[in-house]
């Protein structure tokens, strides 16, 4: 395993200010999860559309609140995703959202992510989010996501995406817009 440590820059949109002066690990590793993580703390899974709102100019007071959740998640260091909210989050905030960012800008929040907690599924895990569509009747994308926040062990995913106070595979189901 390789570590490399980058230095973040100031990100006006929604890095807390006491952030700027930080360090973050970016771990380049095989295996299904990287993290920065302690092992006492259980971590919360967030789903692309609430990494969009934080960055998408025109999301108004969701904007406010997924950048709370993000800044405090930060924070606490308990921030969790999975290589699919990255790649959704990518494709989103540079094609989707009225004012786009730059694919470097883009890029730039990609490695900062990168620090978390970060599952990368295998051709057996893609297996079993397909069982887990089949018997909760969620979307394949969906179910992808509640298993991937399930693998890593997370306590809570937010999403608006799912019926919040729902629990799936050990996982609350969390809409921080009705929080």
């Amino acid at each position: 395993m390789r570590i490399v440590v980058i230095r973040l820059r100031r990100n006006e949109l929604w890095l807390p200010s006491g952030r700027l002066d930080r360090s973050v690990p970016v771990v380049n590793a095989l295996g299904p999860a990287t993290n920065f993580m302690s092992a006492k703390t259980a971590g919360e899974f967030v789903d692309a559309n609430i990494l969009v709102y934080a960055f998408d100019a025109s999301a108004g007071a969701k904007r406010a609140k997924a950048k709370q959740l993000l800044e405090r998640l930060w924070d606490a260091g308990t921030g969790c995703m999975s290589v699919q909210v990255l790649q959704e989050f990518f494709v989103t905030v540079t094609r989707k959202v009225a004012q786009p960012l730059s694919i470097d800008e883009a890029s730039e929040r990609l490695r900062e992510f990168a620090s978390w907690n970060t599952f990368a599924p295998t051709a057996q895990d893609v297996l079993a989010a397909v069982a887990l569509h089949k018997q909760t009747q969620l979307s394949f994308w969906d179910a992808m996501v509640v298993y991937a926040a399930s693998e890593l062990g997370c306590e809570v995913l937010w999403t608006e995406d799912l019926n919040d106070g729902q629990l799936l595979r050990g996982v609350h189901i969390r809409n921080p817009f009705i929080h």
